[in-house]
């Protein structure tokens, strides 16, 4: 996983904003962009996101519309981006397929972490145990304020909500963003879920993020198998 150092762009977008439709100068994101494949080592394949749950699978696919990919070859990297949403990084215990997924709450509450689980399992024919998930920096349980509709798309986990009103006294409550995701995992069967624990919106100094800033560059998280 990337932050946000390292980079040429400017401000608002410093440093390594590696997102290309987000205002930023084409050539700054072209070179964050080569300076990340270099420090992976590997062949970042950047999506089209678009919140769904479609998964494609990288090296056979060319429409790369999706927000989650997997793949079996060496070289090619899993690549989503994040400033805020929850970027979910799938393997094979044994190393062989990999997979990404870009999870804000609509992705989420829509499967996209199960879908890319689906795809890795089938694909590569393991079980869902045999797989670790890894879940990296979001916007945290104490900044993620959602109202009635976001509840509602998680009946399964009441627990991961505290109620916040308003003022005013309008329903408001705090999400637990990277939750919500352990908990889907867990209920498909994958038991070695890790990390999850770092806010975007409170660490400034490392991590883009689109609900402190509005105007925001995009991180990168990605998740390969080495080449031969």
């Amino acid at each position: 996983m990337g932050s946000r150092a390292g980079g040429v762009s400017a401000p608002p977008w410093d440093s390594l904003n590696l997102g290309a439709m987000v205002g930023d100068d084409v050539q700054a994101v072209a070179e964050n962009r080569r300076r990340f494949a270099a420090s992976c080592g590997a062949q970042p394949v950047w999506l089209h996101q678009v919140h769904g749950r479609r998964v494609v699978r990288l090296g056979h696919d060319r429409d790369l519309q999706a927000d989650a990919a997997w793949t079996d070859e060496p070289g090619l990297a899993c690549t989503v981006l994040v400033a805020d949403c929850l970027p979910v990084l799938l393997a094979r215990r044994d190393g062989r397929a990999v997979a990404a997924a870009h999870a804000g709450w609509r992705g989420l509450a829509g499967g996209v972490a199960e879908a890319a689980l689906e795809a890795l399992c089938e694909g590569s024919g393991c079980g869902p145990d045999e797989v670790v998930a890894w879940l990296g920096p979001c916007i945290g349980p104490r900044r993620f304020e959602v109202g009635a509709d976001v509840v509602a798309a998680f009946p399964e986990s009441p627990a991961l909500f505290v109620a916040r009103p308003r003022p005013d006294g309008s329903p408001r409550w705090l999400a637990d963003l990277a939750g919500l995701a352990r908990a889907r995992l867990e209920r498909a069967g994958v038991a070695a879920v890790s990390g999850g624990s770092w806010c975007t919106v409170e660490d400034r100094e490392r991590f883009f993020s689109y609900r402190r800033d509005g105007v925001s560059g995009r991180m990168a998280a990605a998740v390969w198998i080495p080449g031969a």
